[in-house]
């Protein structure tokens, strides 16, 4: 007797598809959904976990060549969505209402390109569809405004039930908050601890962030006041160290890593930027001048993950300077895909915290 084709057979011929990241079934994860049969069509939704899932066509091609067993398909037709996943809740800590994972991007030191790494990891995952924020939490050098192409720009603060609350300004799909909105150009902040915790909290409750996917955090270089506050007053999904590949840079990022373990926040790994460098006139050479091979080893060392290698060239600096990040200003270059590849290897990771 020939196999009917009906809504239980294709979920029973999807049910072995797991996710390659979580290990699950799809269908037990109710990943598969509004399925339909007709005329020996087969059209159904398929909910990934993050709109920057990089394994997004092997998945699709895995719930077709399921399918295709079955025989008598004519045509199979695949909408693909997301509902990224919230963070899990921690004791004693409070989350901010409609963030569902907030990110530290942080450094050891000042000068490896943190803030760029940032940057253009919002702005990538922001490109996959995701609702994206950007926190400048580098209270005394907020760069983000010049490097997202809103310098000069100042927020609207307006006055709600609880107080002054923060409109964050908008680009490349983008919501930022930061400092740089609130004072002048050159001014300087010259604060102690208690006040940068207050900033940093209010930049958290007080501002009008609304329901993002991912608040990425730009976190001032070094071990002090602000990581303290923001590990003690929300949940992270994670922390991401950002280094070069030189043994001073990889010396501080092994004590800021080793910070957030002892704050009891998960680290999802080690960046290493500038990597090696690409001249624009020979794109065909790599020259390591920072060393290379030191994060590999440090990252084995620390028993976490190297989450990429990022390039440097010419347009990353150029990007930032006028307010283009290179995944916007040069979205085919070396650099632009490995910031997208770091975008999709991050939010995979966030996804399986979630959901494990």
């Amino acid at each position: 007797m020939p196999t009917v084709i009906d809504r239980q057979a294709i979920l029973n011929a999807l049910r072995p598809v797991q996710d390659p990241e979580l290990r699950r079934s799809l269908v037990e994860m109710n990943m598969i959904r509004n399925v339909e049969i007709k005329d020996g069509a087969v059209k159904f939704t398929l909910v990934l976990t993050t709109p920057a899932c990089p394994l997004r066509e092997m998945i699709v091609d895995d719930c077709k060549k399921a399918i295709r067993a079955l025989g008598a398909i004519q045509n199979i037709e695949v909408t693909v969505t997301a509902e990224t996943p919230q963070q899990k809740p921690l004791p004693g800590k409070q989350g901010v209402p409609g963030i569902k994972n907030i990110l530290a991007v942080s450094s050891g030191k000042g000068g490896v390109g943190k803030s760029t790494v940032a940057v253009n990891l919002a702005v990538a995952l922001a490109q996959t569809g995701a609702l994206v924020g950007l926190m400048d939490a580098d209270i005394y050098g907020p760069n983000a405004p010049l490097m997202l192409g809103l310098q000069g720009m100042q927020t609207t603060v307006k006055k709600g039930p609880e107080g002054d609350i923060l409109e964050p300004l908008y680009n490349y799909g983008v919501k930022l908050v930061s400092m740089g909105f609130l004072i002048d150009a050159d001014q300087p902040v010259v604060w102690r601890g208690p006040m940068l915790n207050g900033i940093v909290r209010n930049f958290l409750y007080q501002a009008a962030w609304g329901e993002l996917d991912y608040l990425i955090v730009d976190m001032p270089p070094g071990t002090g006041d602000v990581q303290l506050t923001m590990a003690q007053a929300v949940p992270m999904a994670g922390a991401i160290i950002v280094t070069t590949p030189q043994a001073v840079a990889l010396l501080d990022a092994r004590r800021g890593l080793k910070m957030f373990q002892q704050l009891k926040v998960p680290v999802l790994g080690l960046v290493e930027n500038m990597s090696y460098f690409i001249p624009a006139d020979r794109p065909d050479q790599k020259y390591a001048i920072f060393g290379e091979g030191g994060t590999q080893k440090a990252a084995t060392e620390l028993g976490v993950p190297l989450l990429g290698q990022i390039p440097l060239e010419i347009p990353v600096r150029e990007g930032g300077d006028r307010g283009i990040p290179i995944v916007i200003s040069e979205p085919d270059s070396l650099t632009a895909l490995a910031f997208r590849a770091l975008a999709g290897r991050v939010a995979g990771l966030v996804s399986v915290a979630a959901l494990g």
